[in-house]
């Protein structure tokens, strides 16, 4: 499931992960065969999605504090 939203059609074109364009060492702009130094944010008609370039977001962290009561399926209160 996870791959499939990694490799989805209707992605928002950017040129920070595209297939023509290649990062600068300040992270910030691009270097694309077609129009030259970009933004990262920029892009083009010649836009070409690579899955590979793309950094997916981090993980929500899990907040609050949680007990192994929490997690249990059964009753708590049966003892064997």
């Amino acid at each position: 499931m996870r791959l499939k939203k990694l490799l989805r059609k209707d992605i928002e074109p950017r040129c920070t992960y595209c297939a023509h364009g290649v990062p600068l060492a300040d992270g910030q702009r691009i270097v694309c065969r077609r129009r030259g130094v970009v933004d990262g944010a920029d892009h083009c008609r010649a836009f070409r999605y690579d899955p590979l370039r793309r950094i997916p977001p981090k993980p929500a962290a899990l907040r609050g504090h949680f007990t192994d009561a929490d997690f249990s399926l059964g009753d708590n209160d049966e003892t064997k």
